[in-house]
């Protein structure tokens, strides 16, 4: 369908916006094998940030979820998009299911709101690719001029300057990154025999890696679940389903431990869960052990490498530990004057392997600043004990991560500047043991008048959920430096203060 009939060619970019569902892993198929460039985009995202990410990758073509149609018909206009396919949750279930599922959701629940725009369904879609292939259409032709450095993904991400970019992933990259990953799970796996809960949402770079494509690999059963909050939505098919492995983050581990009916249960068919997106709380960890009876195993890596750069070694992991390099993944450490540090000691990690992107989408500049000679600079502090484990000493970054997403300070500092009571503002994370951490921010006023509260209604509007400050502080000033930075560091201490002071 998409280059017979939507005439896409070669190369095009094809956004996909949906929670977790049948016909996501169809959809990027489906893309990948018709030579196009397939954009993960997060449902939840506003209409602003839909707006940048479809025009900065200049995608002609969206897969989305009915769910949000209102807020496709308002970018809709502000970008380059021409061809909609509308995708339900019930698409690909069995016709009683489906027939259930849409009169709960239109009838009961009054989910589905108006379409107003030119689209096609996801099944009218297939089936008229399929009268294609029957007219004599070889859909293995598109794929004929693809190699691996052909372009197979971009996976948007930010940075130190919080301008979200796409990380271009070749289909080598993808490739490697499976395969990667595969060997290193592979003497705990039994191939064709699996069954994954897939409850992180497959646009993030961790669940589209590790649940999507090595589970694909590997033949194993991956039950989908399009939303795990609330933590209840896990409770049927946790305790009905067989499932043999999970894949989390902190916030997610942490979350259900606290559940009575996750408590309670006491018979997992669980062999091993495996975290990533976020650092995972040693005490979470070690919790997760007794109360399961079964390990996690931590793993490391960034959207720019596909994602997976370390990972515990199944057979003996380190709970402290991101693991080891995967295998094909050379590493250094690298001090503040660029020179690589001796074994053992503290630098900033530095990432080559073929799982390391090409570059970021269309910004050289960007590129060059992240990338020298195949070496990708994470930002990230970290070293290297004698058995060859690493370990996170901190972040070199101002990014702030909460539940495994990436939270920019200068996006929600700009957010909050907007605001005409407002006037200055930083933006910084503290730790926490549910979300890894959370977001804080510091406001100067212009209006006596103004609230915290106001100031979170105001984020809201742009903002995604999860980048919305948990906290305000009111300040009549903030430190700087002479030119006039924000020193965002001399904050992080009374931020810690402030949240600890709320929660205690």
């Amino acid at each position: 369908y998409l280059r017979e009939v939507a005439g896409f060619k070669a190369g095009d970019r094809v956004a996909i916006q949906m929670p977790n569902c049948l016909a996501y892993p169809v959809a990027v198929f489906g893309i990948l094998k018709a030579g196009l460039i397939m954009v993960n985009t997060n449902p939840l995202y506003t209409p602003a940030e839909m707006v940048h990410q479809f025009a900065d990758s200049g995608a002609t073509g969206l897969i989305a979820i009915d769910l949000f149609a209102t807020k496709v018909a308002e970018v809709l206009p502000k970008t380059a998009i021409k061809t909609v396919i509308v995708v339900s949750i019930a698409d690909l279930l069995s016709p009683l299911k489906r027939l259930v599922i849409r009169a709960v959701q239109k009838y009961v629940k009054k989910m589905l709101p108006p379409i107003t725009f030119t689209y096609i369904t996801f099944p009218r879609a297939l089936a008229v690719g399929a009268d294609r292939i029957a007219a004599g259409a070889d859909p293995k032709l598109y794929a004929e001029s693809l190699d691996h450095h052909s372009i197979a993904a971009l996976q948007y991400t930010g940075g130190t300057t919080g301008v979200a970019k796409g990380a271009a992933l070749t289909h080598g990259n993808l490739v490697a990154n499976t395969i990667q990953s595969l060997e290193m799970w592979k003497p705990f796996l039994r191939l064709g025999e699996e069954v994954m809960l897939t409850a992180l949402p497959l646009y993030h770079i961790f669940a589209f890696t590790a649940n999507l494509m090595i589970f694909f690999m590997a033949g194993g059963r991956n039950v989908l679940v399009p939303s795990p909050r609330p933590l209840s939505n896990l409770k049927t098919v946790m305790l009905t389903e067989p499932v043999t492995w999970f894949t989390g983050v902190n916030t997610l581990f942490a979350g259900l431990m606290h559940e009575p009916w996750f408590k309670e249960h006491t018979n997992w068919q669980l062999r091993g869960s495996v975290a990533g997106g976020m650092a995972l709380v040693p005490v979470i960890g070690e919790r997760w052990e007794a109360m399961t009876k079964t390990p996690i195993y931590q793993g490391y890596g960034l959207t720019e490498t596909s994602p997976v750069a370390t990972l515990n070694p199944f057979q003996r992991p380190k709970r402290a530990a991101i693991g080891v390099p995967v295998p094909g993944t050379d590493v250094k450490f690298v001090n503040a004057e660029g020179q690589t540090v001796p074994f053992g000691e503290v630098g900033e990690l530095f990432i080559k392997g073929p799982q390391v992107m090409q570059g970021y989408w269309q910004r050289p500049d960007e590129t060059a600043r992240s990338l020298s000679d195949g070496w990708l600079a994470t930002g990230d502090i970290a070293q290297m004990d004698d058995e060859g484990y690493l370990e996170i000493v901190d972040r070199k970054k101002d990014m702030i991560l909460v539940s495994g997403f990436n939270v920019y300070p200068n996006e929600v500092e700009a957010t909050i500047a907007e605001h005409p009571g407002v006037i200055d503002t930083a933006v910084v994370g503290v730790p926490d043991d549910e979300t890894g951490e959370i977001v804080v921010a510091f406001v100067t006023k212009k209006d006596q008048a103004l609230t915290e509260d106001e100031v979170r209604q105001h984020c809201r509007k742009t903002l995604t959920a999860y980048k919305v400050p948990r906290i305000v502080v009111f300040r009549d000033d903030l430190p700087k430096t002479n030119v006039g930075k924000v020193l965002r560091k001399d904050l992080r201490d009374e931020a810690l203060r402030v949240f600890l002071e709320r929660r205690g």
